[in-house]
């Protein structure tokens, strides 16, 4: 496979929500969440990026993407919030908890920066950009962009959990605010694996170059 074309001088790894309520056995694990661990360790020991960035899903308790906050209602049912559809997940990465810590197997003193998103109880956000609670398309930032440009990035690579939910809103987000952007597929996995071909048709048509582990390590 050819290496991605990209200047490794102005890159950085992005480290999406890899925390244990995302691995199986957790809160919302997601199947074969464990599998990625060794790439993404390999990559955040090494040295093909510059700048190594995290985030971490960092919830209320009272989070409004929780089912059991609204009366009869059950997890993966949608209701409409700020305008747009809400999918209702089990409690995960509540603050403080041990499911919202950065998973104990990854080495993090590699990594420069520490992101903490879905803070505000009324809102989502999936992506490690924006929130999710403007429907008309200018939604919250979050700072990421800001951080990153400051430290004069211009590409971003991608990795993490979970693959159609927070690395592809993040990957989107990433080709909108002008990063060259680039998805680790085979370090990512899905909560839902029947929609990995929508996922990647989506991801192409914006303009998100799609790669495997090993070109970035040649």
């Amino acid at each position: 496979m050819d290496k991605p074309d990209y200047d490794r001088e102005t890159s950085a790894l992005l480290l999406i929500d890899l925390q244990p309520d995302f691995f199986p056995g957790g809160a919302l694990g997601v199947a074969g969440g464990d599998s990625i661990l060794p790439g993404v360790k390999k990559l955040m020991n090494g040295n093909a990026f510059p700048l190594k960035v995290a985030t971490q899903d960092w919830h209320p308790p009272d989070h409004v993407s929780f089912a059991d906050v609204h009366e009869g209602r059950e997890p993966f049912e949608t209701i409409r919030c700020h305008g747009h559809d809400q999918t209702l997940w089990p409690p995960h990465c509540v603050q403080g908890t041990a499911g919202a810590a950065l998973h104990p197997e990854l080495p993090w003193d590699k990594v420069d920066a520490i992101l903490r998103k879905g803070r505000a109880k009324d809102a989502d956000s999936y992506s490690g950009f924006r929130n999710n609670d403007n429907p008309e398309g200018n939604r919250p930032p979050t700072g990421l962009s800001g951080y990153l440009k400051e430290k004069e990035v211009d590409t971003i690579v991608l990795c993490g959990l979970a693959r159609d939910v927070c690395v592809l809103w993040t990957a989107l987000d990433g080709v909108r605010m002008g990063f060259k952007t680039f998805f680790l597929w085979d370090l990512t996995r899905a909560v839902n694996p029947d929609q990995d071909e929508q996922t990647y048709a989506e991801l192409k048509s914006k303009g998100v170059r799609i790669i495997q582990q090993e070109q970035v390590w040649r």
